[in-house]
């Protein structure tokens, strides 16, 4: 097994962004700043999509302009289209995302197109996005399942991530949007998509409805990949799917990696300090199983 992972961290934009009541800036980027200090070299700081459509997400430019940019730390953004690339790309943003999705429902009802419409607006995005030398990660959601059409098949992943690939994606995130997966189904679906994608350019990036997210993770490293997007305190979730749980929590991911002797440079007790701080924030418990163990244990 490999020595050495990457966690992209994504409680910034992911986490944050359906939460019922407005966060001020100064948290977000307090966050922001917690994370990186505690040794995370990947942080999706902002969304840069419509006010109207994500509320949460208005002062995307200001967190960006207030953010401290460390040393080796990366800040990606999200942007769903070329008009939020081009805010995205003044607000200083050095590393943008796109979302596709695996579920030709999904996409219907969540970016209001269909899969082959989606992939053809990237393409204004992607073009400006090379001309300005700005690496571009591509997401595709449920490819484990769907809250409208149920199992999703492999070979349809693999349609949509080839796809973001070959139009110059750099990787591929691989989001079991309403945490459904099993670890077996993750490595079908893996195996799929590795006949479009190289392993060293996919990401997984797992939700925890069913509490099985620490299990494809494991599972996905037996796969060989290197790469796993997470969310401090276990913030985030699909507002689409029934009983949907939030991201997997960075710190469970953290403890799990450490205990099989893989590197991640993240010091985990600060980062436990983090999840409590931003779960306090938001009035709310860490849904973290290392955070309620450690919490229990003081």
């Amino acid at each position: 097994m490999v020595k050495r992972i990457k966690l992209v961290e994504v409680g910034p934009r992911d986490g944050l962004q359906n939460e019922p009541n407005s966060i001020d800036t100064a948290t977000k980027v307090e966050l922001i700043a917690r994370l990186g200090q505690s040794g995370l070299t990947a942080i999706e700081a902002a969304s840069f999509v419509s006010p109207r459509w994500v509320p949460q997400m208005a002062d995307s430019a200001a967190v960006m302009a207030a953010i401290e940019r460390l040393p080796g730390v990366a800040y990606p953004v999200l942007t769903p289209n070329l008009k939020g690339f081009e805010a995205a790309l003044a607000a200083g943003a050095q590393e943008v995302a796109i979302f596709g999705s695996a579920s030709e429902s999904f996409s219907q009802k969540n970016i209001n197109c269909s899969i082959a419409e989606s992939l053809t607006r990237f393409e204004p995005l992607l073009a400006a996005a090379k001309a300005a030398g700005v690496p571009v990660r591509g997401y595709v959601s449920c490819v484990l399942g769907c809250p409208y059409e149920g199992a999703i098949q492999p070979e349809a992943v693999a349609t949509v991530a080839g796809a973001l690939f070959d139009r110059g994606c750099y990787e591929i995130s691989l989001g079991d949007t309403v945490g459904v997966g099993t670890p077996e189904a993750a490595k079908r679906m893996i195996a799929a998509v590795s006949t479009r994608v190289p392993l060293d350019c996919l990401a997984g990036h797992y939700h925890d409805t069913y509490g099985m997210a620490i299990a494809n993770i494991y599972a996905s490293l037996q796969c060989g990949l290197t790469v796993f997007d997470s969310s401090v305190a276990g913030l985030g979730g699909c507002p689409y799917a029934r009983g949907a749980a939030g991201n997997v929590a960075t710190e469970d991911v953290v403890y799990l990696l450490t205990g099989l002797g893989i590197d991640t440079g993240i010091h985990l007790d600060q980062l436990l300090e983090c999840s409590a701080w931003i779960s306090q924030r938001l009035g709310r418990a860490p849904t973290s199983k290392v955070a309620l163990a450690k919490a229990v244990g003081r």
